[in-house]
C-alpha cells in the first residue's frame, strides 16, 4: 500500500542552515547542468525507471528550483511546487553524490522546513513514505479523504 505523506511545519523548528544554498532564477537556470545531477543522481540510486524532468518544469511560475553547492559548485537542487499560499509539494531532489559526508539528501530537507515555515507556509508535501522521511518533525502520513 503507498502511503502519502507531508510536513507539519507548525511542528519543526529546525535552525537556520549552514548549507550553502541559493534560489535558482528561471532566467539564470542551466537546465543541462541540472539534468546532469539528475542523472547522476538516478543512476546513484540505481533506479529502475524515472520520469524526465521537463525543461518547462523548472521555469514554471509555480516552481522554486533551489540550488545547493559544495564550495562555489552546484552539486544538489529541489524542485518546490507551490499550490497556494499555505501549501507546497517537494517534487523532486536530486544530488550527484560526489560528496557523501554533506548528507545533503535529509539536510536539505530541513533546510526547506526552515525555509518554507518562515515564508508562511504550513505544509510540504512529500509524496511516498520514504523511510528517511519519517526522521522529519512534523511527519505525518495522510489518510482517507
Amino acid at each position: 500500500m503507498l502511503e502519502f505523506t507531508r510536513i507539519d511545519l507548525s511542528k519543526t523548528n529546525y535552525p537556520q542552515t549552514t548549507i550553502n544554498w541559493k534560489w535558482l532564477r528561471r532566467n539564470d537556470i542551466d537546465i543541462d547542468k541540472l539534468n546532469e545531477i539528475y542523472i547522476k543522481y538516478c543512476r546513484y540510486k540505481e533506479f529502475k525507471s524515472v520520469q524526465p524532468i521537463f525543461d518547462s518544469e523548472y521555469k514554471s511560475e509555480d516552481t522554486d528550483v533551489i540550488g545547493y553547492y559544495d564550495n562555489d559548485k552546484l552539486v544538489a537542487f529541489s524542485l518546490i511546487h507551490i499550490f497556494n499560499e499555505r501549501n507546497l509539494e517537494a517534487l523532486q531532489f536530486a544530488w550527484d553524490y560526489e560528496n557523501p559526508n554533506l548528507r545533503l539528501g535529509i539536510e536539505s530537507l530541513k533546510h526547506e522546513c526552515y525555509l518554507y515555515k518562515k515564508l508562511g507556509f504550513e505544509y510540504i508535501y512529500l509524496g511516498a513514505a520514504d523511510e528517511y522521511k519519517k526522521t522529519i518533525d512534523g511527519f505525518e502520513i495522510l489518510g482517507p479523504l
